[in-house]
């Protein structure tokens, strides 16, 4: 009988498989522990039993998750309405058992136990997004992530605010990261945020070698961006914020001028700086990250004639602002576009971009200011609303 070399190949990866098979199971808990939101502002671990595990499941053993802006929302008021709910989508681990049937992550790549991985948003393939436009599913009108998924007792392990992850279902989407570190690895969802957000930009035409770019806010998306501005060899960056801390860490990530708005009380004058920074007319392009309405309203006048502005600040309804279309967008021809988190096509670009920040040194991970265990996650999201530190994670112990 001729066997073939691709038969070969699959008789091999199956005699693996199914050794593998027989040694996870050692990493396989009994129960697992959960973080739940069971009501605002109240976060209590809570024990589970591990779900039976199927030829198409995926058992993370947890070891650290950033706190997003976006979980801070959630536990401060329930804008999702979600409660009962495992947060944290900015999570990462270790396989400690894969289903016999799935052989690569969503990239392509083989995927075996022990492979350090991250989840990106899952898709529900049905909408005219995931039909029509694949690359897309940042727009899909059912996106789901894990971390944001209301809770059952069934399938408990939804959010990585525990100590293990179970991705399972129609979907998901998940990446192999063995080359990035655990500090990295944490950062890697906040980063696409931005990755996606500098694609969108670039569409405009408006950013390159040359240009003056502003970021105003400078909490972890906006200190991010900075980074992903320089790593894309952005040289001039304006950066305004009103804490100094925040200020010093985005001169270190690479930004030439920085304006304390608790300073520089009045807009005029902050206009001026930006002016005098950019050329003399205004920048060419603006990221507008604080969620801020009166903040979004100030940034039109800080962009020149022909520039442009991403607006990635609203990912809540933080409320409105009033301009005037004439002065603001026609008269300067701005050209705006919005930023709605990342699709799992911008993964692969990230991990490149987090490469490449350690390539040239810029020390994005000294964002990471705080950690906190699984019991003290109320105590974590209080730190982060007080401004104590710039991003706050839980680390499994």
């Amino acid at each position: 009988m001729d066997i073939t070399s691709t038969q070969v190949e699959d008789i091999v990866r199956q005699i693996l498989g199914e050794m593998g098979g027989k040694k996870q199971g050692a990493g396989i808990p009994k129960t697992a522990k959960v973080a739940t939101l069971t009501s605002p502002k109240h976060i209590e671990v809570k024990e589970y039993p591990v779900p039976a595990l199927n030829d198409d499941d995926i058992l993370v053993k947890v070891e650290g998750c950033g706190v997003c802006g976006t979980d801070v929302h959630e536990w401060k008021g329930d804008p999702f309405g979600i409660i009962p709910v495992t947060l944290g989508h900015e999570g990462t681990g270790e396989i400690v058992y894969l289903g016999k049937n799935i052989k690569r992550d969503t990239a392509g790549n083989p995927i075996h136990v022990g492979d350090k991985i991250v989840t990106s948003v899952i898709s529900c393939g049905d909408c005219y997004i995931c039909r029509n436009q694949p690359a897309n599913t940042n727009l899909c009108d059912k996106q789901g992530v894990f971390g944001l998924i209301p809770h059952s007792d069934a399938q408990p392990l939804t959010g990585w605010f525990s100590t293990h992850l179970l991705i399972r279902g129609k979907g998901a989407t998940y990446f192999v990261v063995n080359d990035l570190d655990l500090q990295e690895r944490m950062l890697l969802e906040l980063s696409c945020v931005c990755v996606h957000a500098l694609k969108r930009a670039n569409q405009t035409g408006l950013i390159n070698f040359n240009s003056k770019v502003l970021v105003q806010g400078l909490g972890p998306v906006g200190l991010v961006m900075i980074s992903v501005l320089r790593a894309a060899g952005v040289n001039h960056i304006i950066a305004i914020d009103g804490t100094p801390k925040r200020l010093d860490m985005a001169r270190k990530l690479g930004a030439k001028t920085v304006i304390n708005f608790k300073e520089t009380t009045t807009l005029e004058e902050r206009v001026k700086i930006v002016k005098q920074a950019a050329n003399g007319v205004g920048a060419d392009f603006a990221f507008q990250c604080t969620g801020a309405p009166a903040a979004a309203k100030d940034i039109y006048e800080c962009i020149r004639r022909g520039g442009g502005m991403c607006e990635m600040g609203f990912f809540v309804n933080n409320g409105e602002y009033s301009v005037n279309p004439h002065f603001a967008m026609c008269n300067k021809e701005i050209t705006i576009v919005g930023s709605w988190d990342y699709s799992a096509d911008d993964y692969p670009t990230t991990m490149a971009f987090l490469r490449q920040a350690r390539e040239m040194k810029i020390p994005v991970k000294e964002l990471i200011t705080h950690s906190f265990p699984l019991d003290k996650l109320n105590e974590a999201m209080e730190v982060n609303i007080r401004q104590e530190g710039i991003k706050i994670c839980y680390v499994a112990q």
